[in-house]
């Protein structure tokens, strides 16, 4: 379907956004400015920004308060090549400082090329080695369900050339016969991958038991109404078509 139109870091958490107005996407580019240096991976970083806009605004029940809370839901960057849009939303959402940003890449800063799950508040796992995100997933999915923990949602960011290594296959066929719901994965798709597949991304994941949506990722609206639509007994994906990489 279509639519369009942890004890380990640092000690000095930040207190979120007192005596300042709350950020909003309107403040994301003037955060991602102040992160300057080599290694950026612009179009990597920018191709995911009105996703996970979408997700801390107005999807995922987690808050710097709540990150250690068992039942939160848990995001897993995956595609962590180009975190600067990740480290500004984090910083606009006060998980972490935005005096932090001009550091990026530093090499006493916390926010690495690669997010550091031990340096980063908010990020679940340390990520940059594609391919590694949604098998994380899936069996984060599966532990919260052995706890009995039903109400968690794990989120999963990937890129559409992640989709070219065999772990994420294993992955997603793992993943709908299992009956994973509470599992989600969203393709962030600017035309990156080196195999392309008949049916596009969708028709995989759809092929393995789960559901599947493609939107437009930089229409907020169809974000969220791709992100909340019910898939009962079956994991989701939505696949977010952006701008092409070297367009």
């Amino acid at each position: 379907m279509t639519i369009t139109a942890n004890d380990h870091r640092p000690d000095h958490r930040p207190e979120g956004h007192s005596g300042e107005a709350p950020h909003t996407y309107a403040d994301l580019g003037r955060l991602m400015g102040l992160m300057t240096g080599d290694e950026k991976h612009g179009p990597a970083a920018t191709s995911t920004l009105d996703v996970l806009w979408v997700l801390y605004d107005r999807v995922l029940r987690v808050t710097p308060e709540r990150q250690d809370d068992p039942d939160r839901d848990r995001f897993l960057l995956s595609k962590g090549h180009g975190p600067m849009a990740y480290y500004a939303v984090l910083a606009a959402k006060g998980f972490v400082p935005a005096d932090w940003l001009p550091g990026f890449g530093g090499y006493d800063s916390p926010l690495g090329h690669h997010p550091d799950r031990v340096l980063v508040p908010g990020a679940e796992i340390g990520s940059g080695s594609l391919g590694h995100g949604l098998p994380i997933g899936v069996g984060t999915a599966l532990g919260l369900r052995a706890q009995g923990l039903h109400d968690p949602a794990v989120w999963v960011l990937i890129g559409d050339a992640e989709l070219d290594e065999g772990s994420n296959h294993e992955a997603i066929a793992f993943s709908g016969p299992a009956g994973l719901d509470r599992l989600h994965t969203i393709v962030v798709d600017n035309s990156s991958a080196s195999h392309a597949r008949p049916g596009g991304i969708a028709a995989r994941f759809e092929a393995a038991g789960w559901s599947a949506v493609t939107v437009d990722g930089r229409d907020h609206e169809a974000l969220y109404a791709a992100f909340t639509a019910p898939h009962p007994g079956r994991p989701h994906v939505v696949v977010a078509r952006v701008e092409p990489k070297y367009a």
